[in-house]
């Protein structure tokens, strides 16, 4: 009786030997997740792009200048970028390339020392409602200090506010994870499609088939990543538009940027699809699939910015999103939805994806093994 108990034993303890990736990925696993969720959430923002605009050269305006860099240098939580011209300041932050715009008008001074009630404009990037409402706190705090000389008994004329300004419509925390919630709808469409099926179909004996066809590598690479192209998109597409249902973001800004939002969709899809024939292309379990797949949400999707800011990450994890394709995708489409940019405002993001997805497809179709 023991001896059959321990021969099931050790014919189940040799399936792990024979697949050795599915042993490392149990140990490496748990390590990875504790790195990458504990540098994705809640960290410290940092070097926030925010444009300076000073009209104004008197005394309390350098006072508030001052208060600034010694954030500036001290928690490093943005850094300032002086300019000359208010369009400019107020433009790039439309275009998302500065969190935001600090405006001190050139009556400032005066109209402090005259108790006129002075004020400054913050012009901010509000969909990234964490990055805004840090800086949204840091500047009043810098302005309220401006005159730290004495501690007024009461409020009057002569303190200095702040007057921030939203850009663009109200985003609040549950809205601004509908681009991430889109993009995790792709990377498992990508899962149960392409690669997947290539890899069921070899562990089936079904691939043998293509064997026997005049099929090339980039005839199987292609029309598989083509399937699961039609397949994911659909998916995806539907869960955005119920994405926008649930949440409350007008279907008017899907409708009126049909254009971008398809193509960013699209190209995001081929991204995942090209890297999984990259990195599971050759597999021949579908448990390695499985093992795989979630550590490869791990590693794409929190680094993406789509739960929290990139900037709050350290500069290792900065760097990897750099190159991640999801974050690219997650970025593209706050921008269409958020601040209703059109092609040209995401054609940074629509590049990189179009380039990756050129590599990673060339290198799988290269990788790819039609022989036994």
């Amino acid at each position: 009786m023991m001896i059959r108990f321990f021969a099931v034993v050790e014919r189940d303890l040799l399936k792990f030997k024979r697949n050795p990736v599915v042993l490392a990925m149990s140990i490496l696993m748990p390590v990875i997740y504790l790195v990458i969720l504990g540098n994705s959430f809640q960290g410290k923002l940092t070097d926030l792009p925010v444009a300076v605009v000073n009209q104004d050269p008197g005394p309390y305006a350098k006072r508030i200048l001052e208060n600034l860099r010694a954030i500036q240098a001290g928690p490093r939580t943005f850094s300032l970028l002086g300019m000359s011209d208010q369009g400019e300041a107020v433009k790039g932050v439309k275009e998302g390339r500065y969190k935001a715009a600090i405006i001190i008008p050139p009556d400032f001074s005066k109209r402090v020392a005259l108790s006129a009630r002075p004020e400054v404009g913050l012009f901010l990037d509000n969909p990234d409602n964490i990055s805004a409402e840090t800086i949204r706190n840091l500047f009043g705090a810098a302005i309220l200090s401006m005159r730290s000389e004495y501690v007024p008994i009461r409020e009057n004329a002569g303190e200095a506010h702040l007057r921030d300004i939203n850009l663009f419509p109200k985003v609040d925390y549950y809205q601004s994870l509908v681009p991430g919630v889109v993009i995790m709808a792709i990377f498992l469409g990508t899962l149960t499609t392409g690669v997947f099926n290539l890899v069921m179909d070899r562990f089936l004996g079904i691939e043998e088939s293509y064997l026997l066809t005049p099929l090339t590598r980039a005839h199987i690479v292609s029309g598989l990543v083509a399937s699961g192209l039609s397949i994911t998109t659909g998916i995806a597409s539907l869960i955005l538009v119920v994405s926008m249902l649930i949440t409350g973001i007008p279907l008017s800004r899907a409708l009126g940027q049909i254009l971008p939002l398809f193509l960013v969709i699209v190209l995001a899809t081929l991204c995942l699809l090209s890297l999984m024939f990259v990195i599971l292309g050759r597999a021949g379990h579908p448990r390695i699939v499985g093992v795989l797949s979630g550590f490869l949400n791990v590693i794409l999707f929190f680094p993406s910015g789509a739960v929290y800011p990139i900037a709050s990450f350290p500069g290792w994890l900065k760097a990897f999103a750099k190159i991640n394709p999801e974050a690219y995708a997650v970025d593209a489409l706050k921008a269409i939805l958020f601040r209703n940019a059109g092609l040209a405002g995401v054609s940074g993001d629509i590049a990189f994806l179009a380039v990756f997805t050129a590599v990673t497809l060339t290198f799988s179709i290269l990788a790819f093994k039609r022989t036994l």
